[in-house]
């Protein structure tokens, strides 16, 4: 890892986003090694055209609340460095093939790779975009993944009652996706009452407070604890709930009392990282992400963006970007 002032040459070296300490980062010059040939078949060369931030993840780590029990499991795909830091971090990049296969070349791709301006990958690491997909929407892919996995789970059927608390990016994008079933009724719920605007152009019926206890199934996305009680009071009669938060190091009180026994609750973890067993037999992680790729056709869903800066400019706005998030959704780094 080398700073940007140590090695000029832009044909070795790449420019990458690093959290170097609590609430710290830089922009880093690191070699643009790529895998050899011989192991991993076939390589491209990727410039980056844009990546997206993931809030609730990525404010974890700059702020090294990745639990040690935890230190293996939330490694990216192509992390360099450990936890807590220095480490090189993300998982939501798009660009455009410049070295690789003649099939290949020119075409635009999504990747799980951290914030760099150009990187060397597999070629069955990267993931054509659909045609009708723009570059800048693509950076919601990896968000979209865990809007399906978290749906699979809940296994929601024609006609269910439907709440989702907590609407981030991944929270309305499952709403969304719960509303496009026949016959579904979808509530959408926050306490941030500026989330109604973005709700209501998905076409989604809004709340800040709880309402009827009759809900089929009830999706939990909020990252904050007082949301799954918020959760458990939504849910009717053996009803299921499907805890998508992840809260990293924070201490999560479960209230199962009151109604939990009685109304025989089914309380579901569900994480991005693993296909749903049942689906394991037909599925696979690039299924899952070609079909994530497709469900982002949808124009209505460039309302999910809600911000925007240059990559040079991270070091001074990344810590703005992750602390102060009742504006912000999802945040698009242009390269």
């Amino acid at each position: 890892m080398q700073r940007d002032s140590d090695v000029p040459n832009i044909e070795t070296v790449a420019r990458a986003w690093w959290v170097t300490g609590a609430g710290k980062g830089e922009i880093l010059e690191t070699p643009l090694a790529g895998p050899g040939s011989a192991e991993h078949g076939e390589v491209v060369t990727v410039e980056a055209l844009y990546s997206g931030i993931s809030r609730g993840t990525e404010s974890l780590v700059f702020h090294g609340r990745v639990p040690k029990s935890e230190y293996s499991a939330m490694r990216a795909p192509f992390q360099e460095g450990d936890f807590p830091w220095p480490v090189k971090y993300g998982y939501s990049s798009v660009g455009r093939v410049v070295e690789g296969p003649t099939g290949l070349v020119g075409e635009t791709v999504f990747c799980l790779y951290p914030h760099q301006n150009r990187y060397r990958v597999p070629a069955s690491a990267v993931t054509v975009l659909p045609n009708d997909l723009p570059a800048e929407r693509a950076i919601l892919a990896a968000n979209m993944e865990t809007a399906v996995n978290g749906l699979w789970d809940g296994a929601p059927a024609v006609g269910d009652r439907i709440a989702v608390v907590g609407l981030g990016v991944v929270g309305l994008l499952v709403a969304w996706l719960a509303s496009r079933i026949p016959g579904t009724r979808v509530t959408a719920i926050d306490t941030n009452t500026e989330r109604r605007a973005v709700a209501e152009r998905l076409g989604l019926a809004f709340r800040s407070e709880c309402g009827a206890d009759d809900h089929d199934l009830v999706i939990h996305a909020s990252g904050h604890p007082s949301g799954l009680e918020t959760a458990l009071g939504l849910a009717g009669q053996e009803a299921t709930i499907v805890e998508m938060s992840w809260y990293g190091d924070q201490p999560v009180p479960a209230p199962l009392g009151a109604a939990f026994h009685p109304r025989r609750l089914t309380l579901k973890s569900s994480q991005v990282g693993q296909i749903v067993p049942t689906r394991v037999p037909r599925w696979d992680y690039r299924k899952r992400l070609a079909l994530a790729l497709e469900l982002l056709q949808d124009e209505a869903l460039d309302t999910l963006i809600t911000g925007e800066c240059r990559f040079d400019d991270l070091p001074k706005s990344m810590a703005r970007i992750l602390i102060d998030g009742r504006d912000t959704l999802c945040h698009r780094v242009v390269y």
